[in-house]
């Protein structure tokens, strides 16, 4: 996950309230993609009408920077279902706990900001496939304990996919519009973030496929300009066409990205 740092004042009465934007930052700044887990690069794949999947995943996170430790999980359930066969509507739940160490510890837990979008692949000619992406954030996550912005937030992805055999690329690019309720939020944060990233699959037997993903995104946090940027690597385990079973590592390639993330998760469908 990208990392949002919200620098606030230096006097020793506002250093819980650093760790706390920290810890804000920690969960805000996910890329908005939701591929098959464990990439975050999301493909052009749909449902198809009346068929439904069900995303149940975790992420542990570790970061150290400017001397603060931060651990945290995150837990999600994401919900699509097929309105039609090229357009899903996604229903996307997270949960969030983070630990903050800045001299003294901070934690805080909660339901995050609900997310709602839909994926409407609407070009598709041999290998070759486009599809966009809108999404609307709700405020239902605390913003006063960082776990939400406040205020409605919203953003679009353009997704490329190209299938050859056993390989498969996927590509997006996006942009978030993102409005803040607190004035400290306000202050820290950029208001409009692209991202940019890159996924490859290859299907090493029936039921299995290798998965890597690249990607970064322009920094939130305003008093920087150097932008994070991850690489990833993973496996997903086909048991059967209605469930997989996957897993996958993150690595962060600069500063600004969260240095290292476990993800794990198990897909449904119906």
């Amino acid at each position: 996950m990208n990392e949002q740092r919200r620098w606030l004042m230096n006097s020793n009465g506002n250093r819980c309230r650093f760790v706390m934007c920290l810890v804000a930052a920690f969960l805000l700044a996910e890329n908005p993609a939701f591929g098959a887990h464990p990439l975050i690069t999301d493909d052009t794949g749909t449902q198809g009408k009346g068929k439904t999947q069900i995303e149940l995943t975790g992420r542990i996170d570790q970061d150290d920077e400017g001397g603060v430790r931060t651990e945290g999980w995150e837990a999600k359930a994401v919900l699509t279902r097929g309105l039609l066969d090229p357009l899903d509507l996604v229903l996307e739940v997270p949960y969030a706990w983070i630990r903050a160490k800045d001299g003294e510890t901070v934690r805080r837990d909660g339901f995050a900001d609900l997310l709602i979008a839909l994926k409407w692949r609407f070009f598709e000619q041999g290998g070759l496939s486009l599809a966009v992406k809108p999404s609307v954030t709700l405020p239902t996550g605390d913003e006063e304990k960082g776990l939400g912005n406040g205020r409605a937030s919203c953003g679009v992805n353009l997704i490329t996919t190209y299938a050859m055999g056993p390989w498969a690329f996927h590509f997006n690019l996006g942009a978030t519009h993102s409005d803040y309720k607190l004035e400290a939020d306000r202050e820290a944060n950029r208001d409009d973030i692209w991202n940019a990233s890159l996924a490859a699959e290859y299907k090493l037997a029936e039921s299995w496929k290798f998965v890597a993903n690249v990607g970064a995104e322009r920094n939130a946090d305003a008093a920087s300009d150097t932008p994070p940027a991850f690489i990833l690597g993973g496996v997903i385990w086909s048991v059967s066409e209605m469930l997989d079973i996957d897993a996958g590592v993150k690595w962060g390639l600069n500063g600004p990205e969260t240095d290292l993330s476990f993800l794990a998760g198990v897909t449904f469908r119906f």
